[in-house]
């Protein structure tokens, strides 16, 4: 199949699929979700992003209808089906269906997958970024599905022509629109910490991985704006963009003062995705 939809068990393409109305997620966009990519037909980090899956539901008080490895396997079952194997793999659970009420209604949660070709990101591209405020609620750390803050940011980065909008919250530099942001300072690598703030991406506990197997230095405090526009590089990252450089901020030059260290980084995730992903014979 090209792209591909499932709900409750019941899969189909993409495009012929449909949910019911009183489906929580459509008034009160009552659910979470997470997403990764394939390659080869293999799923990247599936349990990494399974675990948050299951932790951004049960800060929300919802029971997932799967174990663990119960919904890994449903979504590998769903990649096999499609006719590439390098997919978008996105899932969420939504709290159930019932009539409109403000309170949790007594049912099952609902499982959404879809899946559409799509690779990841040049990793060695050059992007470029703006800032604004951050203005959205204080459960940044859950994946919940309540996206409108993010998307009306990532709308003004196209207006103005960047490619992802850093958030902040005062001084303090907190996420982007649909990434995380870190800086490269003095030969160290800072990323702010996984409060309530900010999300706990997959691709940030992947580039502390590879900066302490490179013997960099890693620092998980806040940093702020005007240390972000002087810092030696910006970095943004996210699943399906493992590791970018920011080239300006606001039309200002940014980075391009720890290229060697940067691209160590950036080799250092790259590979460890083809290497994750690559199969001895492919399907």
């Amino acid at each position: 199949m090209q792209k591909l939809g499932y709900y409750n068990g019941k899969y189909g393409e993409l495009e012929e699929m449909t949910v019911p109305m009183n489906d929580r997620v459509c008034f009160f966009g009552d659910g979470v979700y997470d997403a990764t990519y394939s390659r080869n037909y293999k799923i990247f980090a599936l349990d990494e992003h399974l675990d948050r899956f299951f932790n951004s539901a049960a800060l929300l008080k919802m029971e997932v209808p799967h174990t663990k490895k119960e919904l890994g396997d449903i979504l590998q079952e769903m990649v096999s089906k499609m006719d590439t194997g390098e997919n978008f793999v996105y899932w969420q659970l939504t709290r159930g269906t019932g009539v409109r009420n403000h309170v949790f209604p007594e049912c099952k949660a609902n499982v959404w997958i879809t899946l559409v070709p799509k690779d990841i990101v040049d990793t060695y591209a050059k992007i470029k970024l703006t800032t604004m405020e951050d203005t959205r609620f204080f459960h940044c750390n859950i994946k919940t599905l309540n996206l409108i803050p993010s998307v009306m940011a990532s709308e003004r980065a196209k207006q103005l022509g960047c490619d992802e909008t850093v958030l902040h919250r005062g001084d303090r530099v907190t996420e982007c629109a649909h990434s995380n942001v870190h800086i490269i300072k003095d030969g160290i690598f800072q990323t702010a910490p996984t409060d309530h703030l900010i999300l706990p991406g997959i691709a940030r506990a992947h580039l502390i991985k590879a900066c302490k197997a490179l013997g960099y230095a890693v620092d998980e405090h806040p940093f702020t704006v005007d240390e972000m526009m002087n810092a030696d590089e910006v970095i943004v990252s996210s699943s399906g963009s493992l590791c970018l450089a920011a080239s300006e901020i606001d039309g200002k030059p940014v980075g391009g003062k720890a290229s060697e260290m940067l691209k160590n980084i950036q080799d250092y995730v790259y590979n460890e995705f083809m290497s994750a992903t690559d199969v001895e014979e492919a399907k």
